[in-house]
């Protein structure tokens, strides 16, 4: 499966840019300030998204020559929007941090490089209390081991403040970031230096300042990935990712609890007999945890769906749907819960839409409902130990302003009746 999985991102990243460029209109890097001003392509009125207003909608390109790539976007305190990623066009070496600032309108205010002479990306975005921003993902430029935690603070202007690096003498990622109700922030990632197995899930916790507080590891014998994080109502933690050490299958969603200072409550295990994969966790209104993520099953390679995954409070099994078509259906999917108390979750589908890889959004109901979900009663079980790592904590990071180019484009289609 993991050699699958290589060639499956490479396949899908190569879709997704061949769209990109057959949809947006880029303007070459330069010395002068990026143009703003790019061409719109029009599809037939049917499927083209209609025109509300100047600032309603918009799609745009940022980037250069070489491989950027958009990880993580938010909506900012003044309304615009920030996105953190991987630049191999522009900074200090092999590929750098890459943060993009657009305003409301979708129009590009700054940009921002951070590394070393090596890869350098960012993974998550966050806005800080300060008007700032945080990013957390890996490092090779730097740190103790052959890859580090990556955490960088920018403030408003995208200025840098501080870098941090956090690991052991072998390689450790950050996939996920948030900030804490004491002002400090929360990490979720994997790491191969310390814990029970070959990778286990790692989560760090720093102050306000970037000083380490602690760090845990999670897992068993073999893989197991963090990829999601949030800070629950009772000041714990919850972390979604996936475990090749215990559950049903090859791979199982894994879903982790801690307490406040990080101790472990409770770990679930769901899935089947295939690949299941937990990439975005929410807390819901009723005290639960709700998990996106893909499921594939063994031996074969067109069946790969979105799945979402409902508990109770307590980590117990509610309700499990997948959702796709004949064809390959992933994307990292991202789930929020909605006003009338469903779901939305946003990832791809090649099964639908106007060709190769389309970004794919579907509505449930409160009980996981859709014109396009399949019920799947997948197994739960549990596992996981728990380990206190001392990782070495360090910094380093150069910054740079490169100038992009910015296009637009994008045409939409409806999969139900």
């Amino acid at each position: 499966m993991k050699n699958l999985l290589k060639p499956l991102s490479l396949a899908l990243f190569v879709a997704a840019t061949l769209l990109m460029q057959n949809a947006c209109n880029r303007t070459s890097p330069s010395s002068n300030p990026p143009t703003q001003t790019a061409h719109t392509q029009t599809s037939s009125p049917s499927d083209t998204i209609p025109a509300i207003g100047p600032s309603s909608h918009f799609c745009k390109a940022i980037g250069g020559k070489n491989d950027d790539e958009g990880n993580s976007l938010i909506q900012t305190s003044d309304g615009s929007y920030a996105i953190a990623g991987t630049t191999k066009s522009f900074g200090a070496g092999e590929r750098d941090v890459y943060v993009v600032k657009l305003d409301a309108n979708g129009n590009l205010q700054w940009t921002k490089t951070i590394g070393g002479k090596e890869d350098d990306k960012g993974y998550s975005l966050i806005q800080t209390a300060d008007g700032g921003y945080a990013i957390a993902g890996v490092t090779k430029s730097f740190g103790a081991g052959e890859r580090d935690v990556y955490v960088v603070k920018l403030d408003a202007k995208g200025n840098l403040q501080w870098t941090k690096t956090i690991g052991g003498p072998e390689s450790e990622w950050g996939n996920y970031l948030i900030r804490t109700s004491d002002g400090g922030y929360a990490i979720a990632g994997t790491t191969t230096s310390f814990g029970a197995g070959w990778k286990d899930v790692y989560v760090v916790k720093l102050d306000a300042h970037g000083n380490l507080q602690w760090t845990k590891t999670i897992g068993g014998p073999k893989d197991d990935w963090g990829k999601s994080l949030i800070q629950t109502s009772d000041g714990g933690y919850a972390i979604a990712g996936y475990t090749e050490s215990f559950g049903a299958g090859e791979w199982d969603v894994y879903v982790v609890k801690l307490d406040a200072k990080g101790n472990l409550q409770w770990t679930k295990t769901i899935g089947g007999p295939g690949y299941e994969i937990g990439f975005s966790l929410i807390q819901t209104s009723d005290g639960g945890y709700a998990i996106a993520g893909s499921y594939h099953l063994v031996d074969d390679n067109e069946s790969v769906a979105n799945v979402v995954v409902k508990l109770d409070a307590h980590g117990n099994l509610q309700w499990t749907k997948t959702i796709g078509g004949e064809y390959f259906d992933w994307g990292d999917p991202s789930l929020i819960q909605t006003s009338d108390g469903g779901y939305a979750i946003a990832g791809a589908t090649y099964s639908f839409g106007e060709g190769g890889l389309d970004v794919y959004v579907v509505k449930l109901d409160k009980n996981g409902n859709a014109c396009c979900a399949v019920s799947q009663t997948p197994q739960v079980g549990s596992g996981g130990t728990l380990g206190s790592p001392t990782p070495s904590i360090g910094s380093g990071g150069t910054l740079t302003s490169p100038t992009s180019g910015i296009g637009l484009g994008g045409t939409l289609t409806n999969q139900c009746p």
